[in-house]
């Protein structure tokens, strides 16, 4: 009987071939979603499982509550906790710390920017991290040993033995050698600790100590005893920082003013990677946020859900060619259970072949879909056992979804009416037309979504920033003073193709100050040269620029930009002081600049303060390129830099290239978005055509009649469409409130938006509407023009 029913399967799959191709097509591009999000899911929930000590380990945390309700959740501490806590509470067996660092390597004749970490002599005590060779209980012990990762060791000693081979590291002012004292193995995909090179943490203690418990700048790592209740330590936490840190706490409050309340806690490891709260930073890589598996999730169940709508509408619009085998099935002793068998059977033949494809489509796309998503997934990860069986399941699942409910239907069939070619589908189909309206509400919403995206990634990258930042190049000098940077400027400034030269100290400070005889201020704080605000053309709207032609401007000239004053309560800012009370330094306002986004989009403007005063040095290099020819002054500038910096390596950034880089998460959703609706509305659009091969085959006779009574192929064709465009309408109507509900939230979060127009509605409408159409013309036209005296000679 089995083999009956699989030969019979295996004919009616080839017998109906483009049904089957279509069947195929839309299920294995719904499970090819699935497969790729099983994996990306996998790998996110993956995040540092492989450590032997993951249930003990923990990262500890700082809730900050200040004075005005406000809290401030820091994943990050300074030198002091650690130590602290594991001296004074006995369930802290061990603590580890680690910070992210930098160094300029000199290797024979070449300088190389190297990222590191900075760890505790115990680090390979407390995580998994195998190492190649080298014995990881002494390796970080000497202040002047590093360990390598396999790649690092690699790109500076090639096949030689790494083990003893000594590196040239930038500590300051000079180049210090370090012995490699072992080699890790490279660290996993799914590790938010990546190892490059670790140096003792010991070495950063030697170059400035710190014993300030209000630092916040790396990580510090807890260690607890097994059985441990966390909760009891971190209670146990607020007592030792009350004792320890009262006198540091106590001056804070007298010098600048502050009543924060601290709270240490402690994130267990395995939460660290997808936390919205303390997410992996500092030194730590790939913090994720848990509402990107979920939105990719609902997208692939999403696309997975309409394969198997269409399968359904498909498979019982193909009903009818098989009414007659289904009545001799029954007139020879076929049970129902067993034509149910049979057509679950198949679905689950076609369901596999599907699978098959899928697994074919996802090795093709896997590439790209790891630079969309920033991952490294291999299509071995297929293979873990987890996976597999979620795929098991996802098999099955697919087949009783896509196959159940047309076996019930097509099992139901009359044999008498079968037989006699009496057999009709009737009744309204309320069913597979409230599938095709769910299908097409979801497309519709994506296209609506898309639209927004891209108007408001294309709104975030070409906005109007108050600077210009074309054709800048930013180079990285190291903290160098007035002196060296003037010295630089000459050199460059010899090349007619360098329009300007200016600098600033690089990063983003934030600082405090009074105003107004004590209101107390929080801003952006900048110190740049006399050439800063003509470079960026920034208009200044009151007072005067810097300039060297005022000596007291080096000293204690500030320039604010309008938001500074604005908030200041100044109408007339020019010539007021600003305190910087903690350093006894008074600054007083020469200038104000119009407001510009120093900052990404996704933040307001700020105040923010620019002074000269020569103890800060400057970093950052901004040297404004004439248009033209680029290439030859790059040439020039590479040249110019390694001759008055042969300690640091040669890299540059354009302006307007690192402003567009804040962006990549918008472009990445707008590619993933973009990606769902072109898929949603293709597999939507299978099943459309199988509900409008349903129509066409129960209007048979009806369209047969009408053209026999004289109506034309325009007339017969709008009839049928009519009744599948408003099904469409309706699915556009129901989804435009939910789309324009969602993202209208999603857009709260951009101070600076666009506003949502009506003609992204009415243009997504009008795409879906006529991609509909355009799929039911063909059966409808079909139909049409088919001989009615065929139609009408079984009557």
């Amino acid at each position: 009987m089995f083999q009956n029913y699989f030969k019979t399967a295996l004919r009616n799959l080839w017998r109906s071939r483009t049904f089957s191709l279509i069947n195929i097509l839309g299920l294995s591009v719904g499970l090819a979603c699935c497969m790729l999000i099983f994996l990306y899911s996998k790998d996110e929930i993956s995040y540092d499982r492989f450590h032997e000590k993951k249930d003990n380990l923990y990262r500890l945390t700082v809730d900050m509550t200040h004075s005005d309700g406000k809290v401030d959740k820091i994943g990050s501490t300074g030198m002091v906790p650690g130590p602290a806590f594991k001296r004074t509470i006995p369930e802290v067996e061990d603590f580890v710390r680690v910070q992210s660092a930098s160094f300029n390597i000199k290797h024979g004749k070449d300088v190389f920017d190297q990222p590191a970490l900075y760890v505790d002599s115990n680090f390979f005590s407390a995580f998994s991290f195998p190492l190649v060779a080298g014995n990881s209980k002494t390796a970080l012990n000497d202040i002047h040993s590093v360990v390598l990762s396999e790649d690092v060791a690699k790109k500076y000693f090639g096949q030689q033995k790494a083990i003893g081979q000594i590196l040239e590291l930038n500590t300051g002012e000079r180049f210090e050698p370090f012995i490699v004292s072992a080699i890790a193995k490279r660290s996993p995909q799914n590790s938010s600790i990546k190892i490059d090179m670790l140096v003792p943490m010991k070495f950063a203690q030697s170059q400035s100590e710190d014993n300030q418990w209000m630092n916040f700048f790396l990580n510090t790592f807890i260690v607890l005893k097994p059985a441990t209740n966390p909760r009891e330590v971190e209670a146990k936490f607020e007592s030792v920082f009350r004792t320890e840190a009262a006198v540091q706490v106590k001056e804070m409050e007298e010098k600048f003013g502050l009543k924060d309340k601290v709270r240490f806690g402690l994130q267990p490891l395995l939460q660290m990677h997808l936390s919205k709260d303390y997410p992996a930073d500092n030194g730590l890589t790939d913090a994720s946020n848990p509402i990107y598996s979920y939105i990719l999730t609902g997208i692939a169940l999403f696309i997975l859900l309409i394969a198997c709508i269409n399968f359904i509408n498909l498979t019982v619009a193909h009903s009818l060619k098989r009414a007659k085998e289904i009545g001799i099935r029954k007139v020879i002793g076929g049970q129902r259970n067993q034509l149910i068998l049979q057509f679950l059977g198949e679905t689950f033949i076609l369901t596999f072949i599907a699978f098959v494809f899928a697994i074919l489509l996802l090795k093709l796309v896997l590439p790209f879909f790891n630079e969309l998503a920033n991952k490294s997934l291999a299509i071995s990860y297929l293979f873990d056992v987890k996976l597999v069986a979620g795929y098991v399941f996802l098999f099955l699942l697919t087949g009783l979804l896509a196959g159940f409910y047309p076996a019930l239907v097509l099992s139901r069939f009359n044999p008498v009416q079968t037989l006699y070619g009496r057999f009709r589908l009737t009744g309204r189909n309320y069913l597979a037309k409230g599938l095709v309206v769910f299908q097409f509400t979801l497309a519709t919403f994506l296209i609506v979504a898309t639209m927004i995206i891209y108007s408001q990634f294309n709104y975030l990258t070409h906005f109007d920033l108050g600077y210009n930042d074309e054709n800048v190049a930013i180079l990285n000098t190291g903290h160098i003073d007035r002196e060296k940077l003037e010295v630089f400027k000459t050199e460059l400034l010899k090349n007619s193709s360098i329009a300007g030269v200016t600098a600033d100290q690089g990063g983003r400070w934030g600082t405090i100050a009074h105003v107004n005889d004590g209101k107390e201020m929080n801003f952006d704080f900048k110190h740049v040269d006399e050439n800063y605000f003509p470079l960026f053309k920034i208009p200044i709207v009151t007072g005067r620029n810097f300039s060297t032609d005022f000596v007291s401007d080096t000293a204690e000239a500030a320039i604010i930009n309008q938001t500074f004053a604005k908030e200041a309560g100044w109408k007339d800012p020019v010539g007021n002081q600003v305190d910087f009370f903690y350093m006894n330094k008074k600054y007083r306002v020469v200038g104000v600049i119009k407001d510009y986004h120093y900052l990404s989009l996704a933040e307001k403007i700020g105040p923010q303060l620019f002074t000269m005063n020569p103890r800060y040095k400057y970093r950052d290099v901004f040297i404004k390129l004439k248009p033209g020819n680029v290439s030859a002054s790059l040439k020039y500038l590479e040249k110019t830099f390694k001759a008055l910096f042969p300690a640091r390596p040669y890299q540059y950034n354009f302006k307007d290239a690192q402003n567009d880089a804040q962006y990549e998460r918008e472009a990445k959703w707008k590619q993933i978005i973009t990606f769902g609706a072109v898929l949603t509305i293709f597999i939507s659009c299978i099943g459309l055509f199988g509900l409008a091969t349903l129509s066409a085959e129960k209007r048979t006779k009806e369209i047969g009649i009408r053209k026999v009574l004289g109506a034309s192929v325009t007339i017969i064709a709008g009839k049928l469409s009519t009744d599948f465009l408003k099904l469409v309408m309706l699915a556009s109507i129901i989804a435009s409130p939910i789309a324009w509900w969602v993202m209208n939230k999603w857009l709260q979060n951009y101070p600076y938006r666009v506003p949502i127009n009506w003609w992204m509605f009415g243009f997504a409408v009008l795409a879906v509407v006529l991609v509909a159409f355009v799929t039911i013309s063909y059966q409808a036209i079909k139909a049409a023009i088919a001989n009615p005296v065929k139609s009408l000679r079984t009557e």
